[in-house]
């Protein structure tokens, strides 16, 4: 892509020096979507080609599920004891309460000596404390487990847009880190074109100005919006500029696409501001 930038360049220039300034030259760029696990496995499958096309949700890879199978089953076993705990501390609560109020009862009657009614109430704080402490090891055996099968079906990963698949990097069998990408995926949506323009041009290609791009193949120009300007040049000669130096000074401009279209990423197309 680095040819592509300096190709784009020294053609600006050797059309600024003849004061060809209709039409700026650019080229085709892309902003890639990367596939990839949160999890670090082996890779089962690849699921797709390059250059294919993909729906939204279309699956794309699959790693070795087996490790964290394992682990969400651990993590299901550990919450179902968490939720038995609780039943029994919940059941434990409800008989501290009911020997509590029964002897209250007695106490105000005068048939229960105040040193049992204490003694249950202190049975009763505790199976109360008990029971709080069994709800919150469950509730975080409940996540642990919730977070297991994230991970298990993070084995398995989808286009999150419909586009073409660019490159695959990995194939089946490769172990791959977690957030390595596995697949590049370009959506239509994400195809910008790249330009230079002379520092005198800038005034008339403020972000969101629209031009209107060409290419060799297209029917007809393209409609495109500036997205984004340079705020450095990327030709810099000396510090002190003669009038002939800063005529080479020239601003990277990104413009994105108002429809799909077929510019591809490299692509050399001309770029003129529009009417």
């Amino acid at each position: 892509m680095k040819r592509s930038v300096f190709l784009s360049l020294a053609l600006l220039l050797a059309a600024c020096g003849d004061g060809a300034r209709d039409a700026l030259q650019g080229y085709g760029e892309a902003d890639y979507i990367y596939l990839a696990s949160q999890e670090t496995g082996v890779i089962r499958e690849v699921l797709v080609r390059e250059g294919e096309h993909v729906a939204a949700g279309a699956r794309v890879f699959t790693l070795e599920p087996e490790r964290l199978q394992y682990n969400a089953a651990t993590a299901g076993a550990q919450s179902d004891a968490a939720a038995a705990a609780v039943r029994t501390a919940q059941a434990d609560a409800v008989l501290a309460e009911r020997n509590y109020a029964r002897g209250l009862e007695l106490f105000e009657r005068g048939f229960y000596p105040r040193a049992r009614l204490d003694a249950d109430r202190a049975a009763r704080d505790a199976a109360n404390a008990r029971l709080a402490q069994a709800r919150r090891e469950a509730g975080a055996a409940s996540a642990a487990t919730g977070l297991a099968q994230e991970r298990l079906a993070d084995t398995s990963g989808a286009a999150p847009v419909a586009g073409v698949i660019d490159q695959i990097y990995h194939r089946p069998g490769e172990v791959v880190p977690a957030g390595q990408p596995i697949a590049a995926l370009l959506a239509p949506s994400n195809m910008k074109v790249r330009f230079f323009a002379p520092q005198d041009m800038l005034p008339q290609l403020p972000v969101g100005a629209r031009v209107s791009v060409s290419c060799d193949g297209c029917e007809q120009p393209i409609p495109a919006t500036v997205s984004f300007v340079a705020a450095e040049p990327q030709f810099t000669p000396p510090v002190i500029y003669s009038l002939d130096q800063r005529e080479k000074l020239v601003f990277l401009v990104e413009a994105r696409l108002d429809a799909p279209s077929r510019i591809r990423p490299g692509m050399p197309v001309d770029i003129r501001i529009a009417e």
